[in-house]
């Protein structure tokens, strides 16, 4: 996997969740850089498919859901504020990437929060 710089704007990322104080700095960071971690397989596999895109992203989508326990030892949950901003997220790298008309709920179809 490339290690380079994803095609997106890292500041574009999460902007809600980094803005509302309910959400760690710290975990958000672990969310966005799952999602860096995303673009750069997206780049590197390079899907032409809307099915192609949604297996990558479902498969960030899980490594999020393994972020819950953590957020909730610090007094935090990815609620519905996070999972609109998540949600959001995700399609604006679907769109940076090609898929403007991607659906944000199959983007996220193996969410558990």
């Amino acid at each position: 996997m490339s290690t380079g710089s994803p095609k997106v704007d890292p500041s574009k990322l999460l902007e809600g969740m980094y803005r509302d104080g309910y959400f760690p700095n710290f975990l958000v960071d672990k969310v966005r850089d799952v999602l860096l971690d995303a673009c750069r397989e997206i780049e590197v596999e390079k899907p032409t498919t809307h099915e192609e895109l949604y297996a990558i992203t479902c498969r960030a989508t899980e490594k999020v859901n393994d972020l819950q326990e953590e957020f909730e030892e610090n007094e935090s949950e990815i609620e519905t504020a996070a999972r609109d901003d998540i949600s959001m997220t995700f399609g604006y790298i679907a769109k940076t990437y090609g898929f403007p008309d991607a659906d944000l709920e199959e983007l996220v179809a193996t969410r558990d929060w």
